[in-house]
């Protein structure tokens, strides 16, 4: 077995890659603006005070990040970076591919790392930065870990360069559990997906 340990961020080292932070072709960023003056002022504010004059402007600024996933194909990321090995069958794990989403339930950051097995078939191997690149496509949307858990395990398994198993496993704590409702800090979720054989 192959293990691979990525405990930085995908991308740069920064998390800085040309998908995660492309311009999402889908927001009206002039709605968007509105939108946040409008909960400024629901929640008693006054958004033209000077503090929060900004305030419309980064958080669609931060939502262009955040959601940047949402034009991005996973699984023809994969298919970008196929190389022929023909040494290569026995399993390849890219460890601790750390990630930030956006729980869609109410709209708090969850954050932790994701594990990658697969096992190649036909001597075809994936370009391991391609692992990486395909969790921040999957994280950068509105998301429920367990959805992202499975939507990343399918744009591997779906792909071309069809592996003979894919187990991908997923730790991450939530803020929408933390700094709300229970306020349970430093709770774990963890969730897995397994497709095919990992014997190798």
């Amino acid at each position: 077995m192959t293990v691979i340990s990525d405990d930085t961020r995908s991308g740069d080292g920064n998390g800085n890659t040309p998908e995660a932070h492309s311009e999402l072709r889908s927001v009206d960023r002039p709605a968007l603006l509105r939108a946040v003056r409008e909960i400024l002022t629901a929640v008693g504010e006054d958004p033209d005070r000077e503090g929060l004059l900004e305030t419309p402007r980064r958080v669609a600024d931060m939502y262009l990040e955040v959601f940047a996933g949402l034009d991005i194909e996973p699984r023809l990321l994969i298919e970008s970076a196929i190389f022929n090995e023909p040494e290569a069958g026995e399993k390849v794990t890219v460890a601790n591919i750390t990630f930030e989403s956006m729980c869609e339930h109410h709209l708090l950051p969850f954050r932790g790392h994701v594990d990658i097995s697969y096992v190649p078939a036909g001597g075809r191997v994936v370009g391991l930065s391609k692992l990486a690149r395909v969790v921040d496509a999957v994280a950068r949307r509105p998301q429920v870990q367990e959805r992202m858990t499975r939507q990343i395990l399918d744009a591997i398994a779906d792909s071309e360069l069809a592996p003979e198993g894919v187990l991908v496993e997923v730790e991450a704590e939530h803020m929408c559990m933390s700094v709300r409702g229970v306020q349970k800090q430093g709770a774990v979720t963890r969730t897995s997906a397994r497709w095919g054989s990992l014997d190798s």
